[in-house]
């Protein structure tokens, strides 16, 4: 063997004592610093902000834009589409009319409702310690009734909106402005916070989806100028509120994933949003928007189930509410009717303007507005108000003043009904949980009746079985009860042998009696904070009261709503609640946006990358990654 040879097999023989040490250092656990790994661990994606677009989709307005944005685009929510035939019957969604408004008691129902707010508002001494003496409409009336407005110009300058191109369909701002002889149906594909299902056209599920997908591609194309074939570059954070329908939810998810090409989003609630957005950690989260008020008291990023409680008025109720008063006022403008868009957004502007929740102002004044339409003058009409601006507002606190009769005011978190999609829902694991505390009852029954006395020891296991309904029986099970004020013992002592269809029609029962109520806005908060697990909790829900939304931003509605909650609270928190604060602008902020702007503060966490749905993974799994993936219970 030459040296050549030999120095070879040498070096053959090195490297596999070098193998062979490699080895056993991992087997050792031993790291080598130099040597790179064999297989690269997965690429953590470093995801921009300006990337991810944050979609907050409300009754009447849709908030939108980038996660880097300091404020989103506010655009109405609404579209026009034109006729598919010429001589078809124009269809256009209600504004600010509404279902049950109409009934024989709705009228008798104001008047009431009327009454409370004139006796709350006489009871309550102005800061100078002298009650509010309330002024009649009457006194107003003989006044506004002899007005007639004055002609600034001989034409307005608003526009009809320009529809000589025939364009298929108008997004936001131009449909509130399509003539009404124009051929086209105006539709508003949420109300109430719930997507605007009905009989009528334009109202089936798939037809609603294709306006939300038409209005929000339109308005991300437009304004934000992404072009919709880049939208597979970009995330998106959808909000949405507390009280969900999971259908509704799932059918949106479609919508953004597969329709309009988004490559992951993340879903979640408005409430918790809201505490991102106002930099608070706990509150009780108190959103009054146009047509819906939400409660829900949210604790360190996760809302509690069982204080989620969902109003049915909001804003536009506010708006009607002063309407009547106006015209029991004699309101100058005589051709106001809540059948005309126009109308409708003049009557929402004259509330903003004019209402107020200020005890101390109080008397007749006088006031002025302008009427500017298509096609006819711009007007100037004076107007005498008093108790009016007060009246319309103290409605969120007397629901009874919006005359609303025979329709459910009051939502809590039902159950899902199930999808075919989702085997593991909450019906499988309360179904399981049954079994599992009817085996585990059997086996205690066994082990009793071997021991001497052991009919007391089955007793307890009986009473026990199944927890008291407020938090024990495992997540989903202690997660169903609606809280203490609906029947806090609901799945109580000894009610193991009670078939669970029985036991959940008694529940529903229960639930639709309490459903039927309209609750006052700071009853209702009572009320949310009130299911809150423990005093603890309670304590500083109590503390941290944040109001969001646009329906409640009237002058002195913080000191109003906060002397409210302190009369009505029980008096055991009185002494344990250090300082009851209600807070209406955190960080000095627009309330409407503070949603929108946690969605965005949200993008920016480390915490949410675990959060993300890839488009891929909602092809294959579709709505199970919801369960695995949404920061709440779905």
């Amino acid at each position: 063997m030459t040296q050549a040879e030999k120095e070879q097999d040498n070096g053959k023989e090195k490297e596999k004592e070098r193998e062979k040490e490699k080895e056993k250092e991992q087997q050792r656990g031993v790291k080598r610093p130099i040597t790179p790994a064999a297989i690269p661990e997965p690429f953590q994606e470093q995801i921009q902000s300006n990337f991810i677009i944050v979609i907050h989709p409300g009754s009447r307005t849709l908030r939108i834009g980038r996660a880097t944005d300091t404020l989103p685009l506010t655009v109405p929510h609404v579209i026009a589409r034109r006729h598919k035939q010429s001589g078809q019957a124009r269809y256009e969604d209600a504004w600010l009319l509404r279902e049950g408004l109409n009934k024989p008691e709705s009228n008798e129902q104001r008047q009431n409702g009327l009454k409370m707010v004139d006796q709350a508002i006489w009871s309550k001494k102005m800061s100078n310690g002298v009650r509010r003496t309330p002024v009649s409409a009457e006194q107003a009336r003989a006044y506004n009734c002899q007005i007639r407005p004055a002609v600034l110009d001989s034409s307005s300058r608003v526009k009809w909106t320009n529809t000589t191109h025939h364009p298929p369909y108008l997004v936001g701002e131009e449909t509130l402005y399509v003539n009404p002889s124009d051929c086209y149906n105006i539709h508003w594909p949420i109300v109430r916070g719930q997507l605007n299902v009905h009989a009528g056209p334009g109202g089936s599920l798939t037809a609603v989806l294709a306006d939300l997908e038409t209005i929000w591609s339109s308005v991300i194309q437009k304004h934000l100028e992404i072009p919709l074939k880049d939208l597979k570059y970009y995330r998106c954070i959808l909000l949405v509120p507390d009280i969900y329908n999971r259908q509704h939810v799932k059918e949106m998810v479609n919508v953004l994933l597969l329709n309009m090409g988004f490559s992951a989003i993340i879903v979640h609630q408005e409430s918790v949003c809201a505490t991102f957005g106002s930099g608070l950690s706990s509150a009780c989260v108190v959103d009054v928007g146009d047509q819906k008020t939400s409660l829900c008291c949210v604790e360190d990023g996760v809302s509690h189930r069982n204080s989620r409680l969902c109003l049915a008025y909001g804003g536009s109720d506010v708006t009607r509410a002063f309407f009547w008063l106006l015209q029991r006022a004699g309101f100058p403008y005589r051709d106001c009717h809540l059948s005309s868009r126009l109308d409708c957004q003049l009557l929402q502007n004259l509330k903003e303007t004019f209402c107020h929740l200020d005890q101390d102002i109080s008397g007749l004044q006088d006031h002025e507005f302008q009427t500017r339409f298509p096609e006819a003058p711009a007007l100037l009409y004076q107007v005498r108000l008093g108790d009016e601006k007060l009246q319309a507002p103290m409605g969120l606190f007397y629901p009874t003043t919006f005359g609303i009769v025979g329709q459910k005011m009051t939502s809590l978190q039902h159950r899902s009904q199930g999808d075919s999609e989702d085997p593991h829902d909450e019906h499988y694991l309360l179904a399981t949980q049954s079994k599992q505390d009817q085996s585990s009852k059997s086996s205690a029954d066994r082990k009793a009746i071997s021991r001497p006395g052991g009919g007391l020891d089955s007793e307890m296991s009986s009473q026990g079985g199944m927890g008291d309904g407020s938090g024990g029986g495992g997540g989903m099970q202690g997660e169903m009860d609606a809280g203490p004020a609906q029947g806090e013992c609901l799945m109580g002592a000894g009610e193991l042998e009670e078939p669970l269809s029985a036991h959940l029609s008694r529940k529903t029962a229960i639930m639709s009696q309490f459903e039927s109520k309209a609750l006052g806005l700071d009853k209702a908060i009572l009320h949310s904070i009130d299911c809150c697990a423990s005093d603890e909790t309670k304590r500083k829900m109590y503390s941290s009261i944040l109001v969001v939304g646009g329906g409640l931003m009237f002058h002195g509605a913080q000191e109003f709503l906060l002397h409210r909650i302190i009369n009505k609270m029980p008096p055991s928190f009185r002494r344990l609640v250090d300082n009851v604060e209600v807070i209406t602008r955190p960080k000095d902020m627009d309330p409407r946006l503070i949603s929108w702007k946690g969605g965005a503060v949200l993008a920016c966490l480390d915490t949410t990358q675990e959060m993300w749905i890839h488009q891929r993974e909602w092809q294959r799994f579709g709505v199970r990654m919801l369960r695995e993936r949404a920061a709440f219970v779905w």
